[in-house]
């Protein structure tokens, strides 16, 4: 469940209903809010807190800024990559145990090249250690079921 708002309308009129709608829908009890500080009002965080929510605020692990589109369309298609990466992220953590931190940083550093040459075809490919290569037959092997 995700809500979107237009560019013109303030964050202090929908955070809690959004909070409360959310809870509602997903049959919870208490939800702990993790925010940047500089993407959340001091009025909301009083109002989170309150009404009886945890509120923890976080200026390294969110990389999430605002963003500043004013047509619903944009703002739909925006949240949905958001929301698909959030979720190909948590599914890799799950799967591999690292963290999407560990993941990328260790992924990058590992290329396949094919060079043509007339007819043939010359692969040059870095040898994987043996971490990485068990974390992506993790991810091989649980994606195929």
């Amino acid at each position: 469940m995700a809500n979107a708002f237009e560019g013109n309308r303030g964050e202090t009129t929908t955070m809690l209903p959004t909070i409360r709608a959310f809870m509602d829908a997903h049959q919870l009890a208490d939800v702990t809010v993790v925010a940047d500080a500089g993407m959340i009002s001091a009025a909301n965080q009083q109002a989170i807190e309150a009404a009886g929510l945890s509120f923890i605020m976080s200026k390294h692990d969110l990389r999430a800024r605002p963003i500043y589109h004013h047509k619903r369309e944009s703002i739909d298609a925006h949240l949905t990559v958001v929301f698909a990466a959030l979720a190909v992220s948590r599914w890799i953590e799950q799967t591999t145990g690292w963290s999407i931190k560990k993941f990328v940083r260790t992924t990058r550093r590992y290329r396949t090249i094919n060079i043509q040459a007339g007819e043939h075809t010359l692969t040059a490919v870095d040898p994987l250690p043996d971490d990485l290569r068990d974390a992506l037959t993790r991810i091989h092997d649980r994606g195929a079921h």
